[in-house]
């Protein structure tokens, strides 16, 4: 093996690793189904309400799934009246439980369909959207390139990788690893379509980071180590409201897998972009309520 190829391989390791900060260790589940039926949302069978009536779709993080990534975030809102559905996307043959490896591009045409199945089951004429990490993010091809615009409300971003990541300078090593760039594309696409430069989030903010009609919040921590700089992940745009949780609680130390996970200060923010007509102060309280 050439002295470069023994380097090159730790170094995708390396950033595989990083990125896996955006999902928590836990034990396999038996099978999607069962386990987001057992978690009470997914339910087909779910119609909003007059006060909630649009559904909300759960976008998942790199190395996320449509479970593990939401059993904070979807029985907070579930308690609050709104009908959850969560979807898995950006799978890679043989790889199981960690999601959003695939090319960006055609996980957004994953959550297309998913949106579509939901809109059919709940009769509803506009969903929302609420995405982590790459989930904050990918949504947005969806609603620029794939007619999601039509049929989305809003899309509130936890952490997203908005104008990608050098996940704390690391991807600025890679011009020196002849070939790492290749490796990273052809293996885990997910990944290198989120470092910053990359072909397709220049496609992807070509023109403006927004389309017209769809409300847009992005919630930040900076204490993020994965989305970094964490300013990338704001959005700029007529009807757009960025958000860093420290504005809201000084004492909020949440990074990049917490704000999308437990933290219930991220969740209240998250609930007052879903129904800003009612949306109530953020404060530190906002963990207890």
């Amino acid at each position: 093996m050439l002295p470069w190829k023994r380097v090159l391989r730790p170094l995708a390791a390396l950033l595989l690793a990083a990125a896996a900060a955006t999902v928590p260790a836990t034990a396999a589940h038996a099978s999607s189904a069962a386990a987001t039926s057992s978690s009470g949302w997914n339910d087909y069978d779910c119609k909003p309400s007059a006060a909630h009536p649009r559904p909300v779709v759960l976008v998942h993080g790199t190395l996320g799934n449509s479970i593990d990534n939401w059993l904070g975030l979807a029985p907070y809102l579930e308690v609050r009246g709104y009908c959850v559905f969560s979807l898995d996307y950006g799978q890679l043959p043989g790889v199981p439980l960690f999601h959003g490896l695939g090319p960006i591009g055609k996980s957004a045409g994953q959550l297309s369909a998913f949106v579509d199945k939901v809109l059919a089951a709940t009769g509803a004429a506009k969903a929302d959207l609420v995405g982590h990490s790459q989930g904050g993010m990918m949504p947005r091809h969806y609603l620029k390139f794939l007619g999601g615009a039509a049929k989305v409300n809003a899309l509130v971003g936890l952490a997203p990788s908005n104008h990608g990541t050098t996940l704390g300078g690391l991807t600025n090593l890679l011009p020196y690893f002849p070939g790492a760039e290749d490796l990273l594309s052809a293996a885990t696409p997910g990944l290198a379509d989120q470092i910053v430069g990359s072909d397709f989030l220049t496609g992807l903010n070509a023109g403006g980071d927004t389309v017209v009609g769809v409300h847009y919040t992005v919630i930040a921590t900076k204490y993020d180590e994965v989305v970094t700089p964490w300013r990338t992940q704001y959005l700029s745009g007529s009807d757009v409201r960025n958000v860093l949780l420290q504005d809201l609680c000084p004492l909020d130390l949440s990074e990049h897998v917490a704000i999308g996970l437990f933290d219930r200060i991220a969740f209240h923010e998250v609930a007052n972009a879903l129904d800003p007509a009612h949306a109530t102060p953020t404060t530190c309280a906002s963990a207890l309520s």
